[in-house]
């Protein structure tokens, strides 16, 4: 039997102050919180929650995760 590693769904977590709160323009794209790459949802979302929640007082504040998976293969694994 041959072992076959899992797919890496790699994601993208960061976050920034929004010029608006309806929009999502960046008020400094220059200072954006880059939190990391993560190898799985899970642990990307962990990740952004523990942030999002951190900055719960700025209300322009915002953090995103990034399927970056479904940049780098568009037609492979979701």
């Amino acid at each position: 039997m041959t072992d076959v590693a899992p797919k890496q769904l790699l994601h993208l977590v960061f976050g920034g102050e929004l010029e608006d709160v309806s929009g999502v323009s960046f008020h400094d794209v220059e200072n954006l919180d880059i939190v990391g790459i993560f190898p799985d949802y899970d642990s990307a979302r962990a990740a952004w929650k523990a942030k999002a929640q951190a900055s719960v007082d700025n209300a322009h504040m915002r953090y995103f995760v990034v399927h970056l998976h479904r940049l780098l293969e568009p037609n492979g694994a979701r």
